[in-house]
């Protein structure tokens, strides 16, 4: 069994050992992108949790199976986002799930630029 993440840092250490993946920002706050979009980030809960995108079918199983480690405020309800708390009893499972948010996202269209307003 590996060793759990118990916080941002090293979710981190184990999202930019994947292929392609990059540190870089989403809304201002850390995350790592692969193909242009973030699958990694803080969140709003960052002192508990981080985030990981994801489609929303998995995210239902996700919460299911195991909502002491998968979870979601209002604010992500709907999203292509789950919260995972740090410190999980299934070390695996969230290393797994990281690296099927990053070939998630890898699969994706690169985003649009953003017009300069």
């Amino acid at each position: 069994m590996a060793e759990t993440i118990g916080s941002f840092d090293e979710a981190v250490a184990f999202a930019l050992s994947l292929p392609d993946t990059e540190l870089s920002t989403s809304y201002g706050k850390p995350a790592v992108k692969v193909n242009g979009r973030a699958f990694l980030f803080t969140g709003h809960e960052a002192d508990t949790s981080f985030g990981i995108a994801i489609d929303l079918d998995t995210i239902e199983i996700l919460k299911e199976t195991d909502p002491d480690t998968f979870w979601q405020t209002p604010h992500y309800e709907g999203w292509t986002g789950v919260l995972v708390r740090y410190g999980s009893a299934d070390p695996d499972r969230v290393r797994t799930m990281i690296a099927r948010a990053r070939d998630w996202n890898a699969a994706r269209p690169r985003p649009r630029p953003q017009k300069k307003k």
